[in-house]
């Protein structure tokens, strides 16, 4: 399996990939579980390295597994042991890199440094209920750090180059990732929210209060939100660039809004690529796409960031 070179080699600007799970939906997959994607892990798990290796050759740097919705409660309650939830949570960032070997393995010429992300959704996401876009846990600081230290540990002790501590309503939650975090010295994060408008996040936390905090840890490599509208992102990016000299990262989705009740996308889809000339300029740096977007988005972003890297 190749590895991917240090992360203090990573270059300016970065392309993330784009929605796994509504892109695997896109394909015919049933994700009306309450696994979500994770399922698939399981039941499909060639459909999702197809995706990594489409979303690789649509010229993403970093592909994030499949275990955003992962978890052991979760797997438990559809009746996986633990020893099961440890294999699939390690097996989700196993397909990632699967699929850059296939990449390099079918452009050797190629000399591009892809990466692995290892997903860590929010707590909220476990519970299917939405409350990832408004952090109404209910829980402490102490409690989260319980939920989240098993899933870290073991997608950690999988290998990947970097977690993707993702979709956070709070600070909160993100102080108990990081509690996490400082467990394993060599573990590094990028950390990214959600909000509720152009300066707080989901449960109403300034931005700027979050990336001051982040930019103090070394062990957090980026920083910035995910899933979001895009018409908030220039605004946010903004924030979080007037608050830590670290890489900002962004990837919105297409600017409908999930119903968790109905089980469906509501609202008018954007093209979120629109919009990537503004933000390069307000000073986000690793940019890719939340649910909704698709290879052929990634495929926009990596021509526009090229642009930019090679004028």
């Amino acid at each position: 399996m190749e590895r991917a070179p240090a992360l203090n080699t990573i270059p300016p600007l970065v392309v993330l990939d784009g929605g796994l799970a509504t892109e695997l939906g896109a394909r015919g997959h049933d994700l009306s579980d309450s696994l979500w994607s994770a399922r698939l892990l399981a039941d499909a798990p060639r459909a999702i390295e197809n995706v990594h290796l489409d979303y690789f050759e649509a010229g993403a740097d970093i592909a994030i597994t499949a275990s955003y919705q992962a978890s052991y409660q979760g797997f438990a309650s559809r009746g996986f042991t633990a020893a099961e939830t440890t294999r699939l949570l390690q097996h989700s960032v196993g397909l990632a890199s699967a699929a850059r070997d296939r990449f390099h393995a079918a452009h050797p010429e190629s000399g591009r440094q892809l990466r692995v992300a290892a997903s860590v959704g929010p707590y909220g996401a476990t519970r299917h209920d939405g409350s990832e876009y408004r952090g109404d846990y209910g829980l402490s600081e102490e409690a989260l750090v319980t939920f989240h230290r098993p899933r870290l540990t073991t997608l950690m002790d999988a290998g990947p180059d970097l977690l993707a501590c993702e979709t956070l309503p709070s600070l909160l939650e993100a102080q108990a990732i990081v509690r996490v975090l400082r467990e394993r010295h060599t573990a590094r994060a990028w950390v990214s929210f959600t909000c509720r408008d152009g300066a707080h996040t989901s449960a109403g936390d300034p931005v700027a209060d979050c990336a001051a905090f982040l930019d103090e840890e070394p062990q957090v490599v980026a920083i910035g939100v995910n899933c979001v509208d895009p018409s908030l992102v220039t605004t946010l990016v903004r924030t979080m660039r007037a608050q830590t000299s670290k890489p900002v990262v962004v990837y919105p989705n297409s600017g409908e809004v999930w119903d968790a009740v109905g089980r469906c996308w509501e609202g008018q889809a954007q093209r979120f690529t629109t919009f990537l000339d503004e933000w390069l300029d307000a000073g986000a740096s690793w940019i890719g796409g939340c649910c909704r977007t698709t290879p052929a988005d990634i495929r926009i972003v990596r021509g526009v960031v090229d642009a930019r890297l090679h004028p």
